[in-house]
């Protein structure tokens, strides 16, 4: 085919047609093509789009013939022979074999008869890879009258977000390493405990669940989750349920603690305890890992959650314990975004002036094991278009991997904006205690607490000299 057909579409009128007349076109069937007729149709049949429904591989090896088979025969009807200004009347079409992922199919119409009125008859068949009939029969249509040539339109890139694609990787990677024993704190209520015992069933880790008994019993029975053999360390109430967690990782029984029913401000009290906590010589902080729908890899977003407007030492301890959980994640030379307003130091905004200065201590040495670049915007930070529009040359601009807030009420802001307006599944972790902390909030579903779990289990692997992702 030469580039003006390629650019253009051009009809054959009713008189221009002629017995034997045909046209084709081919295609792979993905399991994207099916997810988006699926979306636009509302077919939601599950032999087509649930694997665990469909039974005997049936999910691979056959599609809705009616949905894809058709419209492929309907796309070169309108497109190629005869073209636009067609008007599909009917159609007799018999499926005999089915369609896998992954099968090319040859689609092709001839001219089989022509009748008054611009009625036209055309055979149709569908064959795959193999020279084996999928589908036949035939269409009925009122061929066009007058003559059609206009530009081909280009069709808009369309993705599909396949919700928790990425965790899974997580969960591949963790599957590696031994559990991780974790300490879930106060999990009286069901998203919390269910949360922990799935991240268990998922061998992430081996829970110890730390609160009132009885109660966690009750939720267990009420919702019926399987507590199997977990054990329980009984407690008064959450805050003793915060103070037995923390000690139990002070004196190396656990390796990690998971947030249950209770306020983050009154678990981080237990961990932060100048006597009996979890400090070390790094400031505490949280770091979400987001899965934004259409964004090409995870994003960083830290502090969020625990430190409410950091100085400057603080922020970078902050930027180191990204830095260390991008590391466990695979990320070897993780690009830190400084974020602020603006992307130029400007006195009056001290975040401007606090990226500058964690600029120069990256180069100094003082932050170490990625590119640390500010200040950012939060659009030349992420968007590669942005940053070209504003003329920034930077290895970090329109790629960062960290996105580190100004303080906590920003963040908090683009990470849920992120998680609640474009789709984005979350994930987090507290770091710069003795141990990793799954510190979810409350609202957060089950595919976010075990996602996390994830990566405490991959962060402590980390630690102990693992390598988690390549």
């Amino acid at each position: 085919m030469n580039a003006g057909a390629m650019q253009y579409v051009e009809n054959r009128t009713y008189d221009e047609l002629e017995i034997g007349d045909s046209a084709e076109l081919s295609r792979v069937l993905r399991k994207e093509d099916i997810e988006l007729f699926a979306v636009m149709s509302g077919d939601v049949n599950p032999a087509h789009l649930d694997e665990e429904f469909a039974e005997n591989d049936v999910f691979h090896k056959v599609i809705a013939h009616g949905m894809w088979g058709g419209a492929l025969i309907s796309a070169v009807l309108g497109v190629e022979l005869p073209g636009p200004g067609t008007i599909y009347v009917a159609q007799s079409l018999a499926f005999r074999r089915p369609v896998g992922l992954g099968d090319a199919v040859i689609v092709r119409v001839t001219v089989a008869e022509k009748r008054p009125k611009g009625r036209v008859v055309l055979d149709c068949l569908c064959v795959n890879a193999r020279g084996e009939t999928v589908i036949d029969g035939q269409a009925e249509v009122i061929a066009p009258e007058l003559k059609v040539r206009r530009p081909r339109a280009v069709l808009p890139e369309v993705h599909l977000h396949e919700r928790g694609a990425r965790y899974r990787r997580l969960f591949d990677a963790a599957s590696r390493f031994d559990p991780v024993r974790t300490a879930v704190v106060h999990p009286c209520d069901a998203l919390s405990l269910r949360g922990a015992m799935e991240a268990a069933r998922k061998t992430l880790i081996v829970p110890l669940l730390v609160g009132p008994e009885a109660r966690i019993r009750a939720v267990a029975a009420a919702e019926s989750i399987e507590l199997a053999d977990a054990k329980i360390v009984d407690t008064p109430h959450s805050h003793a349920s915060a103070e037995a967690a923390v000690a139990l990782a002070r004196k190396g029984h656990v390796g990690a603690l998971m947030k249950g029913a209770l306020h983050t401000d009154e678990l981080m009290a237990a961990v932060v305890d100048k006597e009996a906590g979890l400090r070390t010589e790094r400031r505490i902080s949280h770091v979400y890992v987001l899965d934004v729908p259409h964004h090409p890899h995870p994003l960083f977003v830290t502090d969020a959650a625990i430190n409410i407007e950091p100085t400057l030492d603080v922020k970078r301890d902050i930027v180191q314990n990204a830095i260390a959980l991008a590391h466990a994640l695979g990320i070897a030379v993780p690009k830190v975004a400084i974020l602020s307003a603006v992307e130029t130091v400007t006195p009056a905004m001290r975040s401007t002036l606090d990226a500058a200065a964690l600029c120069k201590m990256a180069d100094r040495g003082q932050i170490t094991g990625g590119l640390v670049d500010g200040p950012l915007a939060f659009d030349n930070a992420v968007s590669p278009e942005a940053a070209r529009a504003k003329g920034i040359v930077s290895p970090v601009a329109g790629q960062a991997d960290i996105l580190v807030v100004p303080d906590l009420v920003s963040g908090n802001m683009i990470a849920k904006q992120l998680i609640h307006l474009a789709g984005a599944d979350s994930a987090g972790l507290a770091l710069g205690a003795r141990v990793p902390i799954i510190l979810t909030s409350r609202s957060d579903g089950v595919l976010s607490r075990i996602a996390s779990a994830a990566l405490a289990n991959l962060f402590a692997a980390h630690m102990a000299g693992g390598v988690a992702l390549g």
